[in-house]
């Protein structure tokens, strides 16, 4: 066996084969033996223990059985064919069933031999069967040794059909073994390894796929889960040592009169404590020359606009300009007439660049720019355009970050001889775990406290059999001048349906809420952008009572005087949605009220999701239970590079063991910033092939 053992490719391995191999690269992008050792179980079963027929209890989990093979028959017929085998024990008699494979199950199974069946219990009548389960001649069962758990891997529908059993893994897997021996090299520091009391790598290797006790399994898990966070940790941190030492940015030195007057007279309310520290970080960041890439975390209304107005006087003061991006025009349009109020009475000139600007105002925008006149540029991805040339770009703010992907992103950088500070903002709280890992590269800072004044919305689920009760509600509220949202659900994969849940809605609100005692707006994805933003202009200046809607209105209106937010079939959102839609009232002084509206059956989890919207408003909490639920990829919309391909971490369930990972990450690069001592050897070559796999975008948040 070569040196370099783990990169030969699969097909070589014996029980593979060329036909095999293909279906492994395609199905599980297996293409090596190091690919195949790096093929985790995702769970193990104890197939020591056996079950008697008559001992069976529907739904169960996974038993195990011996028994003798008595029929085997094809019954159905179509599309119903199933295969139906009868296995009998001293104890009564079960029934085995496939739907598919028959005919490979029909031509290898053999009536009157005793076999080991495996599987999951149902119940049909009077008797008990098992769909698909694993069978095994009792003869082979007793030839192999047998560990008190079993390696269950991950398959796909393609596999099963093909017959690359669970079985056909664990063979695999035991050749693969035999073949490589103990020669995997160790990745991890010594010191790490004893301060973490970790086991060595060949042991681990060994251990996750035969574990030879509990013990045994729950050390290789800790050792394999802690390794791959140890790197991806590691790999953040120089990312963020090289950015700060490495990429130069401009020295904003000066806090002059534009910043100073702004903060000291024309504030419209005093700053909270954490929009203050939040500030002081910034200033700290682009006072020194390094390049400044920060992540600013605020909950729903939580001041986020105040200290990017801040950010952009502090590069003005310096001779720069500044620019905002938002990922929707509605997003921009909302940031410009917020920082156009704030700004008025500063003289300074702001301008708004979206993709319906028509062609003489646009280019009156981009002379401004070139000579320096206009001094911060709001727009959407019309920024990034390479006819947008800035005289001198100093400070790039990035809002709702997440939706930009990064090749756009780094389109900023190239707008000024040095790339601009970077500031991404976030109304979508993301939890610590999350954060560490997508974002171990950036300085965060939270704002975590809502303005003084502000009360808590109050949150209710309520039922359709509740609704005249809610109608009577909103008509109160109504007759107090406050104003009301009703957002029905869009779901891509169908708009017409939802299109029609959203106008019988708005027939049944104007009939309940019948003019000219009222006046109800409507907004969804199908109207034409002027009708969308003269309905919006219309609720906004007070023209109408009731805004039904869809979910466009998740981002981007601020009607104070809107103090009731309805959610229509709430359970088909999710719980970051929720909490958005959540956050358009809540913005005056009087108190806001948000509706949960459901039908009687609900998910387990869209109760879950109920029951937090309804106990905390707290967007941090809220996005803690949604990481749990619906996992880190799914939040963050994308799968980003190294952290959402984890082979054996999990970020929310091994949370802890990630923190204690990047703490040992930091005490090993203060040991050791280059990488470079001799002990360390085996962490430089890990790294080099971590990196050769990845460009420079790396470096661009």
């Amino acid at each position: 066996m070569p040196v370099n053992f783990l990169t030969t490719p699969i097909d070589y391995l014996s029980g593979v084969g060329p036909s095999r191999a293909e279906l492994l690269r395609k199905e599980l992008g297996i293409m090596t033996y190091g690919d195949l050792a790096n093929f985790f179980p995702n769970r193990y079963v104890d197939r020591t223990q056996f079950h008697k027929i008559n001992q069976l209890v529907p739904e169960t989990a996974q038993v195990q059985i011996v028994g003798k093979l008595m029929s085997i028959s094809t019954a159905g017929a179509g599309k119903a064919t199933r295969l139906v085998a009868t296995l009998a024990d001293d104890t009564g008699r079960m029934e085995l069933v496939w739907f598919k494979g028959q005919k490979y199950f029909k031509e290898s199974l053999k009536v009157n031999e005793v076999y080991v069946v495996y599987g999951k219990v149902s119940r049909y009548g009077a008797m008990y069967s098992i769909a698909h389960p694993d069978v095994e001649l009792l003869k082979e069962y007793r030839g192999r040794q047998q560990n008190s758990m079993t390696p269950i891997y991950p398959s796909t529908e393609m596999l099963t059909k093909r017959h690359l059993t669970n079985k056909y893994f664990v063979r695999l897997m035991r050749q693969l073994f035999s073949e490589i021996k103990a020669a995997f090299v160790e990745t991890l520091p010594d010191d790490v390894m004893r301060d973490q009391q970790l086991i060595t790598k060949n042991a681990a290797m060994q251990e996750i796929h035969f574990p030879s006790s509990t013990n045994g399994l729950q050390a290789a898990l800790k050792r394999l889960k802690f390794e791959e966070l140890f790197f991806i940790q590691l790999e953040l941190l120089l990312q963020n040592r090289i950015r700060k030492t490495q990429i130069k940015s401009f020295a904003f030195e000066i806090v002059g009169d534009h910043f100073n007057n702004f903060y000291n007279f024309n504030l419209p309310f005093e700053l909270t404590g954490a929009q203050k520290r939040v500030v002081k970080e910034i200033r700290a960041d682009m006072a020194n020359g390094a390049h400044m890439n920060r992540l600013l975390q605020g909950d729903v209304g939580s001041g986020k606009t105040i200290v990017a107005v801040l950010t952009c006087l502090l590069a003005i003061d310096n001779g720069f300009q500044a620019c905002i991006m938002a990922p929707t025009e509605i997003l921009a349009q909302q940031h410009m007439a917020g920082v156009s109020e704030l700004l008025a009475p500063t003289g300074l000139r702001v301008a708004l660049l979206t993709g319906s600007v028509k062609t003489k105002a646009r280019r009156i925008i981009h002379e401004a720019l070139e000579d320096g006149s206009l001094d911060i540029l709001i727009g959407t991805h019309a920024l990034i355009e390479d006819k947008v040339k800035f005289l001198n770009l100093g400070v790039a703010i990035v809002d709702e970050q997440h939706r930009f992907g990064v090749a756009q992103r780094a389109k900023l950088w190239k707008k000024n001889k040095l790339p601009p500070h970077v500031l991404v903002m976030t109304a979508t709280p993301i939890p610590r775990t999350l954060a560490m890992s997508l974002y171990g590269d950036l300085d965060i800072s939270v704002i975590d406290e809502l303005p003084p004044g502000r009360k808590e919305i109050k949150t209710v689920h309520r039922y359709d059999k509740n609704r005249l009760g809610v109608f009577s509600f909103i008509k109160e509220e109504i007759q107090k001048g406050r104003q009301i949202y009703i957002v029905y659900p869009l779901i891509q994969e169908s708009e017409t349906l939802d299109y029609k849940d959203l106008m019988d809605g708005y027939e049944s609100i104007v009939r309940e809420f019948p003019m000219p005692q009222y006046q109800v707006s409507i907004v969804h994805g199908q109207m034409k952008s002027e009708d969308k933003d003269y309905e919006m202009q219309r609720f906004v200046e007070g023209k109408t009572q009731i805004m039904v809607a869809t979910t466009v209105i998740e981002v981007g209106v601020n009607v104070p005087n809107a103090s009731v937010m309805i959610i229509e079939s709430a359970e088909r959102f999710g719980l970051s949605q929720l909490h958005q839609l959540r956050g358009r009232v809540g913005r005056g002084a009087d108190q806001s009220f948000c509706i949960l509206m459901t039908g009687h059956k609900l998910s387990a989890e869209a109760k879950t999701r109920l029951e937090t919207m309804v106990e905390t408003t707290d967007g941090f909490k809220i996005a803690e239970v949604d990481l749990k639920l619906r996992g880190p990829g799914d939040i963050m919309g994308t799968r980003q590079s190294g952290v959402m391909e984890l082979r054996i971490a999990d970020i929310v369930k091994d949370n802890e063991l990630l923190a204690v990972a990047r703490n040992a990450a930091i005490n090993f690069l203060q040991e050791d910033p280059a990488i470079g001592m001799e002990k360390n050897i085996n962490v430089r070559r890990v790294m080099a092939h971590l990196q050769s796999r990845k460009g420079l975008w790396k470096y661009i948040s």
